[in-house]
């Protein structure tokens, strides 16, 4: 049996580059991938939280490094690119993670919003797949994770550039599996439900809120980040070999109801 688990979901000799890897879900995927023998390259602005999530993983045994960029302007996304490949080559696996989550009422919705949302959101996702992606297929295997949301197919309270750019990463997914999957690349979203996280602060500080949420569940909780253990190790390996282009929901059913 270890043998056989060893063999389906061993991560040993690939490397993974994470964005957002410093905190929530991505932080989660980052150290799960790490113990199922990945090296991981973290990727996220700030530099102190980026070592104290590298030394958590180097500590558990793992190998980890990290790279600080703002991923947020186009020209750093690049020069995050060109380090990672001058550094460590084009990774095995590729998980985007990093978000912003601005969410004022769409009256009130400014443009200097919509464009940092869509840079982070959407944007940067874009750039990485097309720097990396042609390199993965060129060697004929390759995974890339994106994180979609609830607001991929629903409107929530104050959607507004939110929603549209978890929208846009469920097609983005679509449209980088149709690319590359037969070289090898599965690619395959991640859409997370009530989750406790910085960019979910604010409902999990109030108690009536986060209650109602996890009522609506089919579960009957909120999300927690080792409920993304598990799904970050079969999408990165070769468990996952026949799933792509898809957008796969890990909310205890809240999409369902």
């Amino acid at each position: 049996m270890d043998a056989f688990l060893t063999e389906l979901f061993s991560l040993h000799g690939r490397k993974a580059a994470i964005t957002g890897g410093s905190s929530g879900i991505g932080r989660a995927m980052a150290m799960a991938l790490c113990r199922a023998g990945a090296e991981v390259v973290l990727i996220s602005r700030r530099a102190e939280a980026l070592e104290d999530a590298a030394d958590e993983m180097r500590a558990a045994g793992g190998a980890a490094s990290w790279i600080s960029g703002d991923l947020g302007e186009r020209q750093a996304v690049h020069k995050v690119a060109d380090e990672l490949l001058e550094r460590h080559g084009t990774p095995d696996i590729l998980i985007n993670a990093a978000g912003v989550n601005l969410r004022p009422p769409m009256d009130d919705l400014a443009e200097d919003d919509w464009d940092l949302t869509m840079r982070l959101n959407l944007d940067a996702p874009f750039v990485l797949g097309q720097r990396l992606g042609p390199g993965m297929a060129g060697r004929g295997w390759g995974r890339i994770i994106n994180i979609a949301s609830q607001q991929s197919i629903r409107a929530f309270g104050n959607s507004g550039a939110y929603g549209v750019s978890k929208a846009g990463i469920a097609a983005l997914t679509r449209s980088q599996a149709e690319a590359w999957s037969a070289r090898g690349v599965c690619v395959n979203a991640v859409a997370p439900g009530f989750v406790r996280t910085p960019l979910t602060q604010a409902v999990f500080s109030d108690p009536d809120r986060s209650e109602a949420m996890a009522r609506r569940t089919m579960i009957g909780r909120n999300g927690e980040l080792d409920d993304f253990i598990g799904i970050a190790v079969f999408l990165a390996g070769d468990a996952s070999a026949y799933v792509t282009g898809q957008t796969i929901f890990v909310d205890g059913g809240f999409s369902s109801t």
